[in-house]
């Protein structure tokens, strides 16, 4: 699955590869996918095959790992509307797939999951989940337990009314429908020991275009019978349109995967001024805290902060900034609220608030998985080193089309790198090291348990690191940002391999300047914070393969 396991950890028992010798590790195998884009997400092995999903048009491939050259097996063509691209909030990616009982699920930009058959690549089932006439889209990798697939849309930039939905494995029929705000009865539940706080908390019925999107990742507890998943920002970015804590936006949710009642709920930012969705993944462990072996949650989220919540409950352990913060002086840990500095909210009757730390890309993307090693006991993920100005405008909603309200420029925060990769102690919230890097982190990362994490950079290097202590090990430049997340793997000779993508996208191919040369009208100037970007990277759209 896109996490490795349902506690999405990203970490691999493998051990062949080690700080001794990684330096030694080098290319074996690269395929184009033919298409140039953000290449999200992480390839997929199952039983001696690698899948890969492209971006739009959404491609699903399949190679031989038990050949020479990995040739591929088949490839599976899906029927995508072209006009999801223009809905797109932030370019045309795809997060991933996932496989269970010999199919491969994953979904369409355009609102649609696929199944297909993992040995022959023929379509099983095909189910619309998603409208894009409201601004809903479908980048995300869907996550399955049990004999359901759960799935979620992209959106909250077009004032969509958040959800999530449960299929049914075999025939892809919906089973069930939750909404992420609005009354109880249509989220499933209250959540907490208030009712429809899903409505309460918004002025008015603006909870009916709230957004609370879904793109992120899904984790689950079998033994508690719950899935966990983040909740993106409100809409519009203009916060006085939607006065009140704006629950459930930028949120974690816990809920019965059963018949998707909501058995608790956390939010990080009430009240977003800001766009810190908390779509980013909730890795599950036990961990010492405080004295006692805590079943925990814990959370990067985009306004800077890393949570450690008691996952049974959602009780509020440790909560400390991972990155530069100015929006909040701290998290109450009592009451759970941020302490947040007024003179950052932000809002059209402000004007323009300037020295917000992090931007609205967030301390980390959500993108940007982290991974978990109970070897060392510590988290590792990609930072961002960037701070904004805010000016909101009123904006009036037209479905389908952008609801946003807000100029927000960037610029590098304190010591002038944008971005930075480091291992952080949960239980304690502290940092253990940092490495830092000129330009924002935005790939995923994988850990193993032979004390070697990975992980990628825009300007198209490829890294390898000592666990324990940071060491830089081993680069390889891979010719295109990267933007996913690495895997490694045992290949059918027993040996241990590790995979990524190469192809700048997301925000990136946005900001990065003239980055594409196959439209020779698409010529932009680079962002104003990062002019350099553009000089070790072009769009790409490669897949790697590398070994000792």
């Amino acid at each position: 699955m896109p996490g490795k396991d349902y506690a999405s950890t990203r970490y691999s028992t493998l051990t062949q590869i080690t700080p001794a010798n990684a330096p030694r590790l080098r290319a074996l195998w690269s395929f184009s996918t033919g298409v140039l884009g953000g290449h999200e997400g992480q390839p997929l092995v199952v039983d001696n095959t690698m899948f890969v999903v492209t971006p739009f048009p959404n491609v699903l491939y399949a190679f031989d790992l038990t050949r020479e050259g990995y040739p591929l097996k088949w490839k599976y063509r899906p029927d995508v509307n072209p006009s999801a691209v223009g809905v797109a909030c932030c370019d045309a990616i795809n997060r991933g797939a996932v496989y269970a009982s010999g199919r491969v699920v994953y979904n369409l930009l355009d609102g649609h999951t696929v199944a297909v058959d993992a040995r022959t690549g023929r379509e099983l089932w095909k189910t619309k989940i998603a409208d894009i006439g409201q601004g809903e889209t479908t980048p995300m990798a869907p996550f399955i337990a049990g004999d359901r697939v759960f799935v979620g849309p992209s959106g909250g930039e077009f004032g969509i009314y958040g959800w999530v939905k449960a299929l049914d494995l075999a025939t892809g029929r919906i089973l069930w429908t939750a909404h992420n705000m609005g009354p109880d009865s249509l989220m499933l539940g209250p959540g907490s020991a208030k009712p429809n706080l899903g409505v309460s908390t918004w002025s008015g019925d603006s909870w009916r275009r709230g957004g609370a999107p879904v793109w992120g990742w899904i984790s689950y507890d079998p033994q508690l019978d719950l899935i966990y998943f983040g909740t993106g920002n409100p809409g519009p970015y203009n916060n006085e349109q939607r006065t009140g804590e704006n629950k459930w936006t930028n949120s974690v949710l816990a809920r019965r995967p059963g018949n998707g009642s909501l058995v608790w709920a956390y939010q990080f930012t009430p009240h977003d001024s800001w766009d810190y969705d908390a779509n980013a993944e909730m890795i599950l462990a036990d961990l010492e805290v405080g004295g006692r072996t805590r079943k925990v949650l814990v959370h990067f989220d985009k306004n800077g902060f890393a949570y450690t919540i008691d996952r049974t409950n959602g009780e509020l352990l440790v909560a400390e900034p991972f990155a530069h913060v100015t929006w909040a002086k701290r998290i109450d840990r009592a009451s759970g609220l941020p302490v947040v500095d007024s003179t950052k909210v932000t809002g059209a009757s402000r004007g323009n608030i300037t020295g917000i730390c992090p931007s609205l890309e967030g301390g980390k993307s959500p993108v940007s998985a982290s991974a978990y090693s109970p070897r060392t006991g510590w988290f590792y993920t990609a930072i961002n080193n960037l701070c904004m100005n805010f000016e909101a405008t009123a904006v009036t909603r037209i479905p389908g089309t952008p609801f946003i309200g807000a100029s927000t420029p960037y610029k590098a925060g304190p010591g002038g790198q944008m971005g930075g990769f480091i291992a952080w102690d949960a239980a304690r919230g502290r940092k253990i090291w940092e490495l830092k890097e000129p330009f924002p982190v935005w790939s995923g990362t994988v850990v193993t348990a032979g004390d070697v994490a990975f992980y990628g950079t825009l300007d198209g290097w490829f890294k390898a690191v000592d666990a324990r202590n940071g060491r830089p090990l081993w680069k390889f430049k891979v010719g295109s940002g990267v933007v996913g997340a690495p895997i490694t793997f045992r290949g059918a000779d027993g040996k241990q391999y590790v995979a990524v993508y190469a192809g700048i996208g997301g925000d990136w191919f946005l900001l990065a300047g003239d980055v594409r040369s196959d439209d020779p009208a698409d010529v932009r100037p680079p962002s104003d914070f990062a002019p350099e970007l553009g000089r070790y990277t072009s769009q790409g759209g490669m897949v790697w393969i590398f070994g000792l």
